[in-house]
């Protein structure tokens, strides 16, 4: 099952040669969800193969331009592209003002509907669900209103082993039990049996996590409630020499990234929202990595797949 993340834009406000401003997009089970919108992501989304009538919903951390300047010209093209279904777009409650705006001046006969969610930028809360994922938003601390969003893959259901079907002679009745997670009564040469669940059914694998927290000031209640992210993306504007021009600006450093993957327990760390200031990318990794030494500098166009943790005991 897919879960995976690509890097449409790492650079920050200032426009850089190379760079495009925040945007990411998230493939989870062939089901797409952008998070932020910076000025120029539907030409990104084309250059990267995803197309853009696949987008289910659209994540808004905060409202400054290089998170959210894309976004109205992604709708208007999503209309000329014939979309019929909602779209889903969530983000501090302002967007709703100039979502309007824009609805009612510009995309005025637009042939789908934009749904808006308003994510609460002060509260942990789940903005999202279906059937294999949830979204949680994740309280950040810059200089305007802003959140993060938690990707959840929800627990998988379980899977009877073929070896304890064909050794038992598994109807479909006892099956859908012990996939409800029930023990399992069978009839042996010894007499009646009760087989325990963990012995018939396993977890096909374990569920999966992404969580995106630009743009932030260091923030250990925000690495808490991403405990255990498989990937984490967090803003690393600024090299750690800067990190009083951080805290003025509402940033964080490279070395404040890296403690907060340590803080979440992260398995891997992805830095961006690289300042114009700064030439190479591999630099600023480095330096992180020598708190998180799982770090990578993230790269526009490339694709960070998470790898599903299988049972070693299925069959």
């Amino acid at each position: 099952m897919t879960f995976k993340v690509t890097i449409l834009g790492s650079g920050s406000a200032l426009p850089a040669a190379g760079k495009h401003h925040s945007a990411h997009v998230l493939n989870v089970h062939e089901q797409f969800y952008l998070v932020d919108c910076g000025e120029g992501t539907q030409s990104r989304l084309m250059r990267c193969g995803i197309p853009l009538l696949k987008l289910n919903a659209v994540f808004i951390t905060h409202l400054h331009g290089d998170h959210l300047f894309g976004l109205f010209p992604m709708i208007s093209t999503l209309g000329l592209l014939g979309r019929r279904t909602p779209l889903h777009l969530f983000g501090p409650g302002p967007l709703n003002e100039m979502l309007d705006f824009h609805l009612r001046h510009f995309d005025t006969q637009l042939p789908f509907e934009v749904k808006f969610h308003e994510a609460d930028t002060r509260s942990y809360a789940c903005l999202y669900e279906n059937k294999v994922l949830e979204v949680w938003s994740v309280p950040l601390r810059h200089r305007i209103p802003c959140t993060g969003y938690l990707f959840r893959e929800k627990t998988p259901p379980l899977n009877v082993r073929r070896d304890a079907v064909e050794r038992y002679g598994l109807g479909i009745a006892q099956c859908v039990a012990a996939k409800r997670g029930e023990d399992v009564a069978v009839d042996t040469e010894s007499g009646p049996l009760l087989l325990p669940n963990a012995e018939i059914a396993y977890r096909p694998y374990e569920p999966r996590s992404y969580a995106y927290l630009s743009d932030t000031l260091y923030s250990a209640k925000a690495a808490s409630l991403v405990r255990g992210a498989d990937l984490l993306y967090h803003e690393a504007t600024f090299a750690d020499a800067d990190r009083a021009l951080a805290r003025q600006t509402g940033h964080s450093t490279t070395l404040q990234a890296a403690k907060a993957a340590l803080a979440a327990g992260a398995e891997r760390l992805l830095i961006g929202h690289f300042s114009a200031r700064y030439k190479d990318d591999e630099a600023m990794a480095s330096e992180a990595r020598t708190l998180f030494p799982n770090t990578e500098a993230a790269v526009e166009g490339r694709t960070y797949a998470i790898a599903p943790r299988t049972n070693p005991l299925k069959c």
